[in-house]
């Protein structure tokens, strides 16, 4: 398929600035995918489309603090560094994105925090905004990464335009998050309240995780008509051993199995055997999904209303049929669906 094929034209003053008071109070979207039926509905409503036995599987990622303000040493110039990963503990060694980044070359030293405490040095250059800094830093390993995110904000999207508030520090986590990583948060597990939770343990809903730190590839603007010549970004995930046994029994038992989001969906697509049953996996995954492409681990998706163009809408439309999907996307434009990580969600059910 071609990249204009997934223009939905929406229109900007849908995209949710802040999130929706409670978790689970989002409006849903629920598509049957078999004969493309609309339903309207409130994200709370969710368990009345499974069983007892049926299986949600979530993306325990963690946000951590990535945004940072430094100042260029001598100029003192105002320097934004994304922080994307840790390369190296022992060197202190972390992969980067600088804004503006013509100001900022290998030698140069950065200084964070009211005092300049934290001070790092550029030691390469890895992309035209990428950089490898080298944070100065004596001490434990756990004492400087918690110096290090103490000046930190939380990411939100690029198309979010505000600053970070205090409430995000919540907000733009999932209740489970537990394994840290992410610089993006897995947006469908946001509308998970502990109190809905709670409701799938009391109707035997069961639930298990797995984990796919998300990068800023997932918004990379893809500058290719031809959708098979796009790469995505690499990630690292990991889907245990205990996690096979239980999807697969699950499947083999006659449950449904329920991917809560796109990360979640591509995680599984990418451990994919023999009649839908995963295997496990510990590595990078760089795997893109669009149309036409089966989706065979899964039986339901949930999944936010993502932008035009991007890859997560891409994924989903190969989840629930393109013509469907895109049908659903107008109707949650005519109906004013919230849109983006703080929006509302779409079920996509057989």
């Amino acid at each position: 398929m071609k990249l204009s094929e997934f223009d939905t034209k929406m229109p900007l003053d849908l995209i949710a600035e802040h999130p929706a008071k409670n978790r689970d109070e989002s409006r849903l979207l629920v598509l049957h995918r078999h004969d493309g039926e609309i339903e309207h509905r409130e994200f709370k409503d969710i368990l009345d489309y499974f069983g007892p036995h049926d299986l949600f599987v979530f993306n325990d990622t963690q946000v951590f603090p990535a945004k940072l303000m430094g100042n260029k040493e001598k100029t003192g110039a105002r320097i934004e560094v994304f922080l994307l990963r840790e390369l190296n503990q022992e060197h202190r060694l972390w992969d980067v994105l600088v804004e503006p980044a013509r100001k900022i070359r290998i030698g140069n030293k950065l200084y964070f925090g009211l005092d300049d405490s934290m001070v790092a040095e550029v030691i390469d250059n890895t992309t035209s905004r990428g950089r490898t800094l080298r944070f100065l830093y004596d001490g434990p390993h756990d004492e400087f990464k918690a110096a290090l995110f103490a000046l930190g904000s939380t990411p939100l999207p690029y198309y979010i335009k505000r600053e970070s508030e205090e409430d995000d520090v919540e907000r733009y986590q999932t209740i489970f998050a537990r394994k840290e990583g992410a610089v993006v948060a897995p947006a469908a597990g946001l509308h998970f309240s502990r109190e809905l939770m709670r409701r799938m343990e009391i109707r035997d809903i069961e639930s298990d995780f797995l984990t796919l730190h998300i990068g800023l590839g997932c918004f990379r603007e893809i500058d290719v008509e031809d959708l098979t010549k796009h790469r995505m970004d690499s990630e690292q995930m990991e889907i245990t051993p205990e996690l096979v046994q239980h999807v697969n029994s699950t499947r083999d038992a006659g449950g449904k199995i329920c991917a809560i989001g796109t990360s979640t969906l591509r995680a599984l697509e990418t451990c994919v055997g023999m009649n839908g049953h995963i295997k496990s996996y510990s590595g990078w995954t760089n795997k893109f999904i669009f149309p036409p492409y089966e989706c065979t681990t899964a039986h339901a998706m949930v999944s936010n209303l993502h932008l035009p163009y991007s890859v997560m809408l891409m994924l989903t439309a190969s989840f629930g049929g393109y013509e469907k999907v895109m049908k659903a996307y107008q109707v949650a434009i005519e109906e004013k669906y919230r849109f983006g990580v703080y929006g509302d969600a779409m079920l996509i059910v057989d």
